[in-house]
């Protein structure tokens, strides 16, 4: 998968296109066989808690969903435009490049 954790990425489809955000967890579905992305304050949905004890007040928790992997675009550190992930191998390494501007994302 070319979107790692802490990647900056902006979503392209859904009810939150054009927004940017900071990937903070990455999953796989192994039913679905597919890639999905938590971005930090997108796709929100509220969870309304009941109290568990005498005394706790119950509160509504909003939380991040998972967008599928492929709605979101990594961007480019230079110039802060949407970008493919390419591959340079450098040595033994192998690291991440931006395809816009060609610099390492790593």
């Amino acid at each position: 998968m070319k979107i790692k954790t802490g990647d900056n990425v902006k979503v392209l489809t859904g009810k939150d296109h054009g927004k940017t955000g900071k990937v903070t967890q990455t999953l796989f579905h192994e039913q679905k066989q597919r890639w999905f992305v938590v971005v930090e304050g997108l796709n929100a949905m509220k969870r309304h808690m009941k109290p568990r004890q005498r005394g706790e007040k119950g509160q509504v928790l909003e939380l991040s969903r998972p967008v599928d992997a492929s709605n979101v675009m990594v961007i480019d550190p230079s110039s802060k435009k949407p970008t493919r992930v390419g591959y340079k191998k450098e040595g033994s390494t192998k690291k991440r490049i931006a395809k816009v501007s060609g610099e390492y994302l790593d």
